[in-house]
């Protein structure tokens, strides 16, 4: 059964009862008190403008451990070329503007609306949202956005106006996690682009082993 959210009421339903689709909830808001209990918890939002705030636990969760991000030998010899500049939390903002305008196989719209950018932003005001971005000859061309709930990084999207710039990203990104020592990154569902790059799915209740606790 979904569960219908009341907005002045701070909970989740325990993600044992999530439906088969992998909705648990609708309803509720973006504020960042629930927004930090639906990630902690091993739930978050996904929905399209005009829908009702959708929130999602899905029985498998498509997650990797930093240390086994996949390089491929043509990405090696990319990165050895130095041709990007990464940087991390430089421009949030555009990061996940640019993502909310990327075009996608299969998408007619975008999940990020507005108000996800407003509630994202103000998470990276508060230090819980980060950023990678990816600069060519001083333009932003790459990057991806993600919630950080230590030791896990909850990756969000990612956007690329450059063929492999936001592969670099992510490399990045890895090699930052598995150096601060963080646990897991999670990716949330399965796509074929993250399992080239060495992300694999694992059942929902291993992945809550690894969340903070609350």
């Amino acid at each position: 059964m979904i569960s219908i959210l009341d907005s002045n009421y701070l909970y989740f339903p325990a993600v044992e009862n999530t439906h088969e689709s992998g909705i648990l909830a609708l309803g509720g808001d973006l504020s960042a008190n629930r927004l930090i209990l639906a990630y902690k918890s091993g739930i978050f939002p996904w929905f399209e403008d005009g829908e009702p705030i959708t929130w999602w636990s899905p029985s498998m969760r498509m997650v990797l451990e930093p240390h086994e991000v996949h390089i491929s030998k043509s990405m090696r010899s990319i990165l050895k070329k130095d041709q990007f500049t990464v940087t991390f939390n430089t421009c949030f903002a555009d990061v996940i503007s640019n993502c909310q305008n990327a075009k996608r196989d299969g998408q007619l719209g975008t999940w990020i609306t507005d108000d996800m950018i407003d509630a994202y932003c103000n998470l990276h005001r508060l230090g819980l949202a980060q950023s990678v971005e990816v600069w060519l000859e001083g333009e932003l061309v790459g990057g991806l956005y993600g919630v950080d709930m230590k030791p896990v990084f909850c990756g969000e999207s990612m956007f690329s106006f450059v063929p492999n710039a936001s592969k670099v990203a992510f490399i990045y990104l890895c090699e930052y996690l598995q150096k601060k020592k963080y646990s897991l990154l999670d990716c949330q569902v399965y796509n074929d682009h993250l399992s080239s790059l060495g992300a694999y799915e694992i059942p929902r209740e291993v992945f809550m082993e690894y969340l903070p606790k609350k």
